[in-house]
Formats: structure tokens, C-alpha cells, sequence
């Protein structure tokens, strides 16, 4: 009996090592399990809790597929620019050795920029190019040009613009550890095979790094098509982009009742951004074969 009690005890899994988890996974549990759950059944619920598919019908409205639109044109827009921009940068950067200051000062920006959004990156660029911005008094001064214009900052040409300000630099810190990921080894081959500097990287540094650029690409386009706050300073009136107008169905003291329908958008989101993401993990998963 003894030795089957002390068996017993020897295959008793170990909980210990997962007690450290335990605060993350409640954090998960917290800020999204359970906002994931809620807007799933509030998406297929009317105002008495009924089941109903008339959140779902209101997904086609004109208003819903122009904000739909928006928000593709925004995240796809500023997805490109930032995947390009960040990416000479990121080269640029990596290509200056572990050791440059250079390169660890920019890291290190692109660290705090990339995390640099919400009301006070909108405030930043309405005080430097806003209707009484500094660089719009200057140029105005200066060159008695108008570069405020018809008021596109408030617009979505001025959310591309302004998104595009956080995507670089979130690129940057995505893409440089592909980039490290070249081996020399792989470059003094090509060369010792014959291989010019544009051969080597038409055949060998550029489909090593296209899963990894494509990935970082997607991660981009997620990022711009779930924020939420700059968009809401920048823009006062009009729901150009699908978050704003999940806060207008949410908060609107004119068309009453619409929470479930913010619900269903906020579905349509997660959907979006989740086939996103597991297009990234795809990619990121082939990178990881070959980066060290």
C-alpha cells in the first residue's frame, strides 16, 4: 500500500514551475478572454438579450462598409510605408555593427516611438502642422504657403500620415533581428562561388528576408487597424475608420441602442485581425528556420 501511495505521490504532475504564470495568464484572462467572450455574445444578441443575426445585417450598411474601407486603405496605406521606410532603416542601422552607437541609440528610439501614439502623438502634430501649428505659421511666413490646406490632417490622408510615424519605427524593432539573422558565412559562399553583390541578394538575402519582411508587414497592418485613439483626437466628426465608429454605436445619445451593433463590429475586427495574425505567425514560423 505504501509503495503504491508513494507512487502515486512520485506522478503527481508539478504545479511549482507554472505558479510564476499564474499573473499573466489572469492577465489574459482579464483584458482578453473575457472582452473577446463578451463582444462574441453581444454580437448575436439584441437590446433584451435575445438571440438575433441583426447585428450581423447591419455589417453591410453603407456606413459600416465606408468605415470597413477606411480602415483597410489606413492599415494597408500605413502597413506599406512603414514596412519600407523601416526596413532601409532597420538595414541601415544593422549594417553599422553590434557595437555603433548609432545603432543602439536608434533601437532605442524606435523602442519609445513605436510606442508613441494615442492623444499625445495627435496633439503633437496638430501643435506642428495643425491650422496655428509652428511649421504652418513658418511656411506660411516663410513661403506664403498653406500647408494646413482644406483641413486633411483631421482626415484619412492625415491619419496615414501621422500612423506612418509609429509604423516606422515599429518596423525597425521587428525587422532588425531578420536582418542579424544573415549569416557572413552565407555571403563570403556566394562570393567565393563567384556570386556579385546584387546576385547575392537577389538570390539569397532577398527570399531569406521576404517571409520575414512580408510578416513584419501583416504585424503593421494589424497594429494601424486596431488603434483606436489618435484616430478619435484627429478626427471630430465623421466615422472614417471601423473604431470610431464602434464608438459612435457605443456612446451616441442620437441613435440609441446601437451597442450589440458596435458589438458586431468589434467582431468583424477581431475576425480581421486574427486572420492577420495567423498569417504572421505563419511566416514567422518559416523565418524561424533559418535565423539563428
Amino acid at each position: 500500500m505504501s509503495d503504491r501511495a508513494e507512487g502515486g505521490r512520485g506522478r503527481r504532475p508539478a504545479v511549482g514551475p507554472f505558479l510564476p504564470l499564474l499573473p499573466f495568464l489572469g492577465f489574459l484572462l482579464v483584458f482578453l478572454v473575457v472582452p473577446t467572450l463578451t463582444v462574441v455574445v453581444g454580437a448575436f444578441q439584441d437590446e433584451s438579450g435575445a438571440f438575433t443575426l441583426g447585428n450581423l445585417d447591419a455589417l453591410t450598411s453603407d456606413a459600416a462598409l465606408t468605415a470597413l474601407r477606411g480602415s483597410l486603405i489606413l492599415s494597408g496605406a500605413t502597413a506599406v510605408l512603414g514596412a519600407v521606410l523601416g526596413a532601409v532603416l532597420a538595414f541601415l542601422v544593422v549594417s553599422m555593427g553590434p557595437s555603433s552607437l548609432i545603432r543602439r541609440a536608434t533601437l532605442s528610439v524606435s523602442g519609445v516611438l513605436a510606442q508613441f501614439g494615442g492623444i499625445t502623438l495627435a496633439f503633437a502634430w496638430i501643435a506642428t502642422i495643425g491650422p496655428v501649428g509652428i511649421v504652418t505659421n513658418a511656411m506660411s511666413d516663410w513661403f506664403s504657403a498653406d500647408l494646413y490646406g482644406s483641413g486633411w490632417l483631421f482626415g484619412l490622408p492625415g491619419l496615414v500620415v501621422v500612423y506612418t510615424y509609429f509604423q516606422v519605427p515599429l518596423m525597425v524593432i521587428v525587422f532588425a533581428p531578420a536582418l542579424d539573422g544573415l549569416r557572413q558565412e552565407w555571403r563570403e559562399a556566394a562570393v567565393n562561388l563567384g556570386a556579385t553583390r546584387a546576385q547575392y541578394w537577389r538570390h539569397v538575402g532577398v527570399p531569406l528576408l521576404f517571409p520575414a519582411f512580408l510578416g513584419s508587414a501583416l504585424l503593421l497592418f494589424a497594429n494601424a487597424f486596431a488603434a483606436y485613439a489618435t484616430a478619435a483626437v484627429l478626427v471630430s466628426q465623421g466615422q472614417p475608420i471601423v473604431p470610431l465608429l464602434i464608438r459612435q454605436a457605443v456612446t451616441s445619445e442620437v441613435l440609441l441602442g446601437q451597442a450589440n451593433v458596435g458589438f458586431a463590429l468589434a467582431l468583424e475586427m477581431i475576425v480581421v485581425v486574427s486572420v492577420v495574425m495567423l498569417a504572421y505567425n505563419l511566416l514567422l514560423r518559416r523565418t524561424s528556420r533559418w535565423m539563428p
